[in-house]
C-alpha cells in the first residue's frame, strides 16, 4: 500500500511537468485528440529568435530574483536578530505579518504612487525594491524560530573567550545558522520568481518576466508558447529542490 502511495505521488507529480513538455513541443490540437497532431522543436526554437525575447525575459527574472533573495536573505538575518532579542518581539511580529493580510496587488496599488513620484515605475529597480518590500517580512518571520537562548548563550560565551565580532559571526553564527538562512533564500526565491500582480502593476509590462510571459500568453490563447515558458518557469525551482535535498538533508542526516 505504501509503495502504491508514493507512485500515486510521483505521478502526481510528474504528469503535470511531462504535460507541459508535450505541449510545448506540440502544434495543431483540435479537439478531442487527445495529443497535438503535430510534434516539433518549432516552440522551443522560436525562444532563440530576437523578437520573442522569451530567453532575455528568463535571465532577466532570474536576476530580480536572485537579487531580491540576496538582499532578504542577507538583511533579515541581522534585523531578525534584534526583533528576536526585542522586549517588542511579539508586537513586531505582528507588524511583519500585516503585509500578508493584503493580496500583493492591493499592495502594488498603494506602492504605484510613490514609485510613480520616484520614477521607478516600469523599470527593474523599481520591481526589486517592490519584491522587497514585499518578502522581507517573510524573510523575518522565516528567521525569528532560529534565534533562541541556547543560540544566544553560545554567542555570549564566544565573546567571553575573546572572540570578535566577525570571528564569532564566522565561527560560530555562520555554521550553525547555514540551514536557516538556505531555507530564507529559497522561500524568498520562489517567492519573487512567481510574483505576477505586483510585478505586472510595477512593472507596467515593460519589465516581462516569465510569470508575466505566462499570463500573456495565456491571454492570447497561445497555449503552446504558454507551455514553453511554465517550462521555464518550473527549472530554478526544480534545481533549488534538488539542492535542498542534496546538501541541506544531508548535512542534518550527518549531525544527527
Amino acid at each position: 500500500m505504501k509503495r502504491i502511495l508514493q507512485y500515486i505521488f510521483m505521478i502526481s507529480i510528474g504528469f503535470p511537468l511531462v504535460f507541459l513538455l508535450v505541449l510545448s513541443l506540440g502544434r495543431q490540437w483540435p479537439y478531442p485528440s487527445v495529443f497535438p497532431k503535430q510534434m516539433t522543436l518549432a516552440n522551443w526554437e522560436f525562444m532563440q529568435e530576437s523578437s520573442s525575447k522569451l530567453f532575455q525575459t528568463f535571465f532577466t527574472s532570474l536576476g530580480i530574483s536572485l537579487t531580491v533573495a540576496f538582499l532578504v536573505t542577507a538583511l533579515c538575518f541581522f534585523v531578525s536578530k534584534r526583533i528576536a532579542y526585542s522586549k517588542n518581539r511579539n508586537t513586531y511580529l505582528v507588524l511583519a505579518y500585516i503585509p500578508y493580510l493584503l493580496s500583493p496587488v492591493i499592495l502594488a496599488v498603494i506602492f504605484q504612487y510613490y514609485f510613480n513620484i520616484a520614477q521607478l515605475t516600469g523599470t527593474a529597480l523599481g520591481v526589486i525594491i517592490a519584491q522587497f518590500l514585499i518578502a522581507f517580512p517573510f524573510g523575518v518571520i522565516i528567521y525569528l524560530n532560529f534565534w533562541n537562548e541556547n543560540l544566544k548563550a553560545t554567542e555570549e560565551l564566544s565573546y567571553t573567550l575573546g572572540g570578535s565580532t566577525f570571528q564569532t559571526f564566522k565561527k560560530v553564527l555562520f555554521p550553525l545558522s547555514k540551514n536557516a538562512i538556505l531555507l530564507c533564500f529559497f522561500q524568498v526565491f520562489l517567492i519573487s520568481w512567481f510574483e505576477y500582480g505586483l510585478t505586472n502593476l510595477i512593472g507596467i509590462g515593460k519589465v516581462r518576466t516569465l510569470t508575466v510571459s505566462v499570463f500573456n500568453f495565456v491571454n492570447e490563447a497561445n497555449i503552446f508558447y504558454a507551455a514553453l515558458a511554465c517550462c521555464l518557469l518550473v527549472v530554478p525551482p526544480m534545481i533549488l529542490v534538488y539542492i535542498n535535498k542534496k546538501f541541506i538533508f544531508f548535512v542534518e542526516k550527518n549531525e544527527a
